[in-house]
């Protein structure tokens, strides 16, 4: 779903320009996304990660700074002019019935939204993508003498624009650490260890100035302006699903599970990004960016190469401690080669076995992995039932809860009578 206009006041009385993007479903939070320095609302970070946000139902306002892009008035207040325009978003979006819980920031707009969220109380959530720790840190990349009384010619990542000695004078009259250091609201941190425009030590500031809760996510070998997109979608995937713990919101509908059954969800973001809920966790899996995916969790032969690699080492791990075993750590390196016309789908498995036993033990653990019950299950075969349902209905349960150990128990028996595999509740 495009995005609508959306137009609000500044405290100055300056009209400022910004579009809401609010994806195919009703949003279920908002927030407000402050762009980089110089930079407006069309910018790649901005677009693309609002967009991405609004189709994981967060509503996003991405607008222009004063004098930047549409918006009226005079570019260069500083950050005190750029923290009024936050607020004065927050405030407009709150009338308009889209109470704000979330700002997000970019490169400066990283630092203008750590400093508005104390005067918005309707923010919860924080976070600021490859964000400086000061305010200062943009008279770095400033060519031009600022320390005169007039307003000078500077130009800034290739566009050109007047500031004056008022710009610097407002930079320097923030304690950006003292104001971090008492946000009071949840921070994520996202940082490119590369970037060249905003180094990776003020990411460590920042985190060391903020109380807890906060995270830090590295934004791998993304740049400063995010001009790929699949490090944009994968900001906005990790920003949605950090700020779920966060925000007041109606969650949406949906069909009830089991509590033994595993439900799998299209979130909307990419082509093939799906949540997963298996009892109490909840993650991603995709495909990888190659295929068309955001590579934003598991691919589905890893999980499958996982499942078979889990129930292994906790095969190895009930009959080691049943026969009273030196085993002290198991580890499984489960790899896939997909089938051709003449060959099978074929699984390979490299067992680790820690500790003190001798070889007659080591082989018998190796065969006992050959008989953990997911190995069974894909070298045995296993029927599927599919059936489509016009609505979304509950999940039936795929096993009991204890199954699964049940089936290790037997996988792991021998004829020996005297070392009885333990129970669930003790194993």
């Amino acid at each position: 779903m495009p995005g609508v206009k959306f137009e609000f006041e500044n405290a100055a009385g300056r009209r400022l320009s910004g579009v809401l993007e609010t994806g195919p479903r009703p949003p279920r939070a908002f927030a407000v996304f402050a762009h980089c320095f110089t930079c407006d609302k069309r910018s790649h970070a901005a677009v693309r990660v609002s967009r991405a946000l609004a189709e994981r139902g967060i509503g996003v306002l991405r607008f222009d700074f004063t004098g930047l892009g549409e918006s009226e008035g005079d570019f260069g207040g500083g950050l005190s002019s750029d923290v009024a325009d936050i607020v004065a978003a927050v405030e407009a979006m709150g009338a308009a019935g889209h109470e704000v819980q979330i700002l997000i920031g970019h490169s400066f707009g990283g630092a203008a939204v750590l400093a508005a969220a104390g005067r918005c109380d309707s923010v919860r959530a924080v976070a600021v993508i490859n964000a400086p720790a000061d305010a200062e840190h943009v008279l770095k990349h400033i060519e031009g003498d600022l320390n005169g009384e007039g307003r000078v010619p500077v130009e800034v990542a290739g566009r050109r624009f007047e500031l004056g000695a008022g710009f610097v004078r407002d930079l320097s009259g923030h304690d950006q650490k003292a104001r971090i250091a008492r946000l009071h609201r949840a921070l994520l941190i996202l940082h490119a260890p590369r970037d060249e425009v905003v180094g990776i030590d003020n990411a460590t500031e920042v985190f060391i100035a903020a109380r807890h809760p906060k995270s830090f996510v590295s934004l791998d070998d993304a740049d400063h302006l995010l001009t790929e997109r699949a490090d944009s979608d994968y900001a906005a995937g990790v920003i949605a699903a950090w700020a779920e713990r966060y925000v007041e919101a109606e969650a949406p509908t949906a069909a009830p599970r089991a509590p033994d059954a595993v439900r799998v969800e299209e979130t909307g973001g990419g082509k093939f990004q799906v949540e997963v809920q298996a009892g109490p966790a909840r993650f991603l899996a995709d495909e990888p960016v190659e295929v068309g995916g955001l590579d934003s969790g598991p691919s589905p032969y890893d999980l499958l190469g996982a499942a078979l690699g889990a129930c292994t080492a906790m095969t190895c791990r009930l009959y080691a401690d049943r026969k009273g075993w030196p085993l002290d750590r198991v580890t499984v390196e489960v790899s896939h080669t997909a089938r051709t016309a003449q060959t099978k789908d074929r699984f390979r498995r490299e067992v680790g076995l820690e500790g003190d036993l001798d070889a007659e033990q080591r082989q018998r653990l190796i065969e006992i992995a050959e008989k953990c019950p997911v190995h069974r299950t894909l070298t045995e075969g296993a029927e599927v039932a599919t059936e489509a349902r016009a609505e979304p209905a509950p999940v039936v349960a795929a096993t009991d809860a204890g199954e699964h150990f049940d089936r290790m128990t037997e996988s792991c028996a021998d004829d020996d009578p005297s070392t009885p595999c333990p129970d669930p509740a003790g194993a």
